[in-house]
């Protein structure tokens, strides 16, 4: 079942619209994927807690000289306290320009 506001948006994509927004604020990215993945986890234990499953792919020029730990870092600070509130799981990939797959 998926909630939705009153005026009839689901949460998720409010989630996706809030996230997009600190992403793009922060990164700048040539090019960003967000997916929102929770009906794949219908009856897990984030789901029931009513925060969301994404999955994001993003391609920065603000990645170049860290390494991967240092990327999924600055994501989450990135995205606040949505990490708290919001965010079950996220699956990342972040990349420079030319580390992108094509």
């Amino acid at each position: 079942m998926t909630q939705e506001t009153s005026s009839g948006e689901s949460i998720n994509a409010q989630r996706i619209v809030q996230m997009r927004a600190k992403l793009e604020a922060q990164f700048t990215p040539v090019e960003m994927e967000l997916l929102d993945q929770s009906h794949l986890h219908a009856g897990h234990a984030g789901a029931r807690s009513g925060k969301g499953h994404f999955d994001l792919m993003i391609v920065s020029e603000q990645f170049r000289d860290q390494n991967l730990i240092q990327r999924h870092r600055a994501i989450y600070t990135a995205l606040g306290d949505l990490m708290q509130t919001d965010i079950h799981a996220l699956s990342i990939n972040a990349y420079t320009p030319d580390e992108a797959p094509s």
